[in-house]
């Protein structure tokens, strides 16, 4: 499936402060994904992976940023929001990100075993739903591809 163009242009510095989240995941023994949330090209909210810390099948990075950024904004529709991930979201993930009307997604690493947006599921742009969310995936991809095997790779070792 071909991603969505998106009408704006990728914003590096929060690509890398989802990357910088990620890391801060791994040294936490959380599976390394991050996320952040835009607004007006200012970071809003940040998150990472925090099941194993809260023992929460919901702490998510996407749905933890999500929160945090309707929080920040003080309403829950973020259609003026963008959203950055190292990981392709997963199905929750994904509607969350339609249920609050976001602007667009941004996503590292294509996820071939849970990916609702592209790999196994096309949930930004079903036009059944009640809104499509322009998407971009495969960005800095090896980078935060990496970020996960190496961590995976580590348990396996230790």
């Amino acid at each position: 499936m071909e991603p969505e163009p998106l009408e704006r242009q990728l914003d590096e510095a929060a690509m890398q402060a989802a990357i910088d989240e990620a890391k801060a995941a791994a040294a936490e023994g959380e599976v390394p994904i991050g996320a952040v949330v835009v607004r007006d090209g200012e970071i809003i909210a940040r998150a990472h992976n925090l099941r194993e810390t809260t023992k929460n099948p919901l702490a998510h990075a996407e749905i933890l940023a999500i929160g945090a950024a309707a929080e920040a904004v003080g309403a829950w529709r973020l259609s003026d929001c963008e959203i950055y991930c190292t990981l392709e979201p997963c199905p929750m993930c994904a509607g969350a990100i339609v249920a609050a009307r976001m602007r667009g997604l941004y996503f590292g690493a294509h996820d071939p075993k849970a990916g609702a947006v592209s790999s196994l599921y096309g949930m930004l742009s079903d036009p059944r739903l009640n809104h499509e969310t322009p998407w971009r995936g495969g960005i800095r991809a090896q980078e935060c591809g990496e970020l996960l095997s190496g961590f995976f790779d580590s348990l396996r070792t230790d």
